[in-house]
């Protein structure tokens, strides 16, 4: 049985996401508990760190694109802006509107950012 190449992209892009994941929660708890930066700050810090990656990773491995580079990582990071603004949204209503831990919450904004991050990237930025 053959596995077709969406598939492939599919696998590539999780096995992507969840290593920039953990880069990103890493460089945030680093950030938050152990340098005691404020909230705000260690989440963009750690989102740049997970743009980078991504996009060396998403490009080169997970999509294999040979389009151009500034093409492309103008895509991605118009991508990335959208899917970060409904991240940083959603940070904000649980550090204010809520009594869940920061860091916790900063877990739960992952998890918003990373499901409209891939239906953005898949549809738009590394159409193949």
């Amino acid at each position: 049985m053959k596995i077709s190449k969406s598939v492939i992209q599919f696998i590539k892009f999780g096995i992507v996401g969840v290593s920039n994941t953990l880069l990103t929660a890493l460089t945030i708890w680093i950030l938050l508990k152990v340098l005691n930066c404020s909230p705000y700050f260690s989440n963009i810090v750690g989102y740049i760190v997970g743009l980078v990656n991504s996009f060396i990773w998403n490009r080169k491995w997970t999509f294999d694109s040979k389009t151009k580079v500034t093409d492309t990582f103008f895509k991605f990071i118009l991508t990335f802006g959208v899917s970060y603004l409904f991240q940083l949204g959603n940070l904000y209503i649980l550090l204010h509107y809520t009594s869940i831990d920061s860091y916790v919450s900063q877990l739960l904004s992952i998890v918003v950012y990373t499901g409209i991050n891939f239906v953005l990237n898949k549809i738009y930025t590394f159409k193949t």
